[in-house]
């Protein structure tokens, strides 16, 4: 479903800036593949995501969805194949727009724009049943402005708009980092069952050892551009925090606290 073949990106290249991101990076995501990726600060992790997403172009490589070459395709081009869901709460949702006008939007998603009215009856009802979905009590406040939830609050829905038509791949990018733990863990847990109920194929990063462990069928460990661990199946299931902080360590990672501390 996804294929990255050799891509390589470098910021700021002949500058004293430059920095090396990725360095003939592959990875192939089969339908229906879970893949948590995990690595230090400036591993490349959320280049990989960016650079799928089309957020920039990258320098070479080609990246398939599907069969499809999407390489030369911008951002907004690529957005009917993706799904993506941000570290910030604050990102993916129009803030001064309804919970209802929010699905809308994503319900809208790749279709035509016509001038009928918004958000039709048969509509609402769809999206009150999804919304009872997530147990946070949204299917009654439909008509709140998404600005008054709270971060937990606002990327559940932000994952009920990225999957509320199914997406070729779901991104999630840090998306429970800037959340407490609890409300991290029912985001995680929102994640697991729409994921398992729709068989998306998901790439999600985290700095998070244990949920990069406990979620998704396989894990990828990157360090300085470069894939330096794939693991999936019983290896995956069998791994341990120690286990793979010695891995980490083994390839040339460098650990940092912030991995640590999770």
């Amino acid at each position: 479903m996804l294929e990255i073949i050799d891509i390589c990106k470098t910021f700021n290249p002949g500058t004293i800036n430059e920095k090396v991101a990725l360095e003939n990076v592959s990875l192939t995501l089969k339908d229906g593949d879970f893949c948590t990726v995990i690595g230090g600060n400036g591993a490349g992790k959320s280049t990989v995501m960016n650079a799928v997403a089309g957020v920039w172009p990258v320098d070479s490589g080609r990246i398939l969805v599907d069969g499809r070459d999407v390489s030369g395709l911008t951002e907004y081009q690529r957005a009917p194949y993706f799904g993506r869901v941000f570290q910030d709460p604050m990102t993916g949702t129009a803030a001064d727009m309804w919970i209802e006008e929010n699905l809308a939007l994503a319900s809208r998603r790749g279709k035509r724009r016509t001038l009928r009215w918004g958000v039709q009856k048969k509509e609402r009802e769809e999206y009150r049943q999804l919304l009872r979905t997530l147990d946070l009590g949204l299917e009654d406040r439909m008509t709140t402005k998404v600005g008054l939830l709270s971060g937990g609050q606002r990327q559940a829905l932000t994952l009920l708009m990225a999957t509320l038509r199914k997406p070729k791949v779901l991104l999630l990018d840090e998306h429970t980092a800037a959340l407490d733990p609890k409300t991290a863990e029912k985001v995680l847990e929102t994640t697991d069952r729409i994921v398992g109920e729709s068989g998306l194929t998901t790439l999600m990063v985290t700095h998070n050892m244990r949920d990069a462990i406990r979620h998704g069928n396989r894990l990828i460990m990157m360090n300085e551009g470069k894939i330096i661990l794939d693991v999936s199946g019983e290896e995956k299931k069998n791994l341990t925090v120690r286990d793979l902080l010695q891995k980490f360590e083994e390839t040339g990672g460098e650990v940092n606290d912030r991995m640590v501390l999770s």
